[in-house]
């Protein structure tokens, strides 16, 4: 059968089911003369008789009948298949794979999301956590989770969290034993706890900023992780000082735990941003997740 034959089914079954080319006619929006046309032409194909034609009625013949008993549930279960795909369409499902650093998640994306998924019970989220700088693409990531000033140019970025920044500091006997740095410089003389960059494989170096002034300083210390968490756990215990987000130690500053310096030299930057290919359209999964995830003032 050819893809044509199936429209001129579709058709042939309004006329039978309305009884009328007229009524079947507005019903498919064509024209009476079209949709005659359009039988005579199946009819002649098929090489039978479907309807009978009378100046006042239409009726299916023998044939016409049986073929409409055949088709009528078929067709239906078909546009019932077809309606069933499309609230599966509308109803968020699925897996949404996100990477992101250890940071981002515990304080932005874990907090927003997990009140949000109790409510979609067919969504899947998978949360790949590491301080790297991902593919998304060629890892096959829906998405990731960066620093606004670190997003590529060809991606679509959605503001996830406010502006944040990264503190110095160490506990009150660690600096007990050793002098307060007053400039970025003089942490070299200090046990640093440094953090290991997974893209790479280098140790992160810390980045400072004051008055349009910009420095690097590579650190070295006894300790190094490849997470910002255990950092502040080793600082605590007064390994060194280790260079942080600020709202992970905030608390800790706050009672006396740890002690911040260069304050000055610790400017905010772009908070994070979850970022996806521009070329892709949103499933309903993706969808919810963005929505969940925005930031909002």
């Amino acid at each position: 059968m050819q893809r044509e034959d199936m429209k001129d089914l579709l058709w042939f079954l309004a006329v039978a089911r309305e009884r009328s080319f007229t009524k079947a006619a507005a019903e498919l929006g064509t024209s009476q003369s079209t949709l005659s046309h359009t039988i005579k032409q199946l009819e002649a194909r098929l090489g039978v008789r479907l309807l009978t034609r009378t100046t006042r009625s239409v009726a299916p013949t023998e044939a016409g009948e049986r073929l409409y008993q055949s088709l009528a549930p078929r067709f239906e279960a078909i546009e019932s298949d077809i309606s069933g795909l499309v609230a599966f369409r509308d109803k968020p499902s699925g897996t949404v794979r996100i990477t992101l650093s250890d940071h981002a998640l515990q304080t932005i994306v874990w907090p927003k999301l997990e009140p949000v998924l109790r409510g979609y019970p067919d969504l899947r989220v998978e949360l790949y956590s590491d301080n790297g700088m991902r593919n998304i693409v060629e890892e096959r990531f829906d998405a990731g989770v960066r620093l606004g000033e670190s997003v590529d140019k060809d991606m679509i970025a959605v503001r996830i969290g406010p502006d944040w920044r990264l503190v110095a500091v160490a506990s009150p006997g660690y600096f007990s034993r050793r002098p307060v740095p007053r400039i970025p410089q003089d942490l070299v003389g200090h046990d640093c706890i440094s953090l290991r960059q997974a893209t790479f494989g280098g140790l992160y170096a810390w980045e400072f900023e004051k008055k349009g002034r910009e420095l690097r300083v590579r650190v070295d210390g006894q300790l190094t992780f490849n997470s910002t968490l255990p950092m502040v756990d080793a600082a605590l215990s007064g390994y060194g000082i280790c260079y942080v987000p600020e709202n992970l130690v905030s608390h800790h500053i706050a009672q006396g735990r740890l002690t911040l310096v260069l304050d000055d030299w610790s400017l905010p930057f772009p908070g994070y941003h979850l970022y996806y290919p521009s070329r892709r359209q949103l499933s309903p999964a993706m969808a919810v997740v963005v929505e969940a995830l925005r930031y909002r003032n």
